[in-house]
């Protein structure tokens, strides 16, 4: 009986744990509401990681000038400018109101996490294209700034 309460327990914690993982993406694409920033490709298909393009977001770039170089919480407002939606102030305080991103920079880049865009093998080459010819993400932000990206399409 003792063993199998200890292995119940274990196999808990462990799906807790996953679900402490995956609660900013999965709020994200349930609670949040849609998006369109411009991006553009940085990376490749990774063999290791599989079918993945890593993504960049010219208009949602932090101007390092800005950082006092402390690491931590950073927080982007969205601002709408003609159809897309760009940076508008970077702070380390959590804003008010208004769509904004949770961002982290506590490693050499800031991450908020629509960094990658994984995909079926087949399509992540033709995506690639897609994004080299110009391109916007459909992102979804819920109210605690978890972003996840749901789509990319031509711009």
């Amino acid at each position: 009986m003792k063993r199998t309460v200890t292995v119940a327990l274990i196999a808990v914690s462990q799906l807790v744990l996953v679900g402490v993982a995956v609660a900013p993406q999965l709020s994200a694409r349930v609670l949040g509401d849609t998006y369109l920033v411009r991006v553009a490709p940085v990376d490749p298909i990774d063999p290791f990681r599989g079918a993945y393009v890593a993504l960049d977001y010219p208009d949602l770039r932090h101007d390092d000038r800005q950082s006092s170089g402390e690491g931590g919480d950073l927080y982007v407002s969205l601002v709408e400018e003609d159809g897309v939606w760009t940076a508008g102030e970077w702070s380390r305080q959590r804003p008010a109101d208004g769509p904004y991103l949770a961002c982290d920079d506590r490693s050499w880049q800031v991450r908020c996490g629509i960094e990658s865009w994984f995909l079926p093998q087949d399509e992540a080459r033709e995506a690639e294209r897609l994004l080299q010819d110009g391109a916007v993400a459909e992102i979804k932000v819920d109210s605690r700034g978890n972003a996840a990206v749901v789509g990319v399409r031509a711009g």
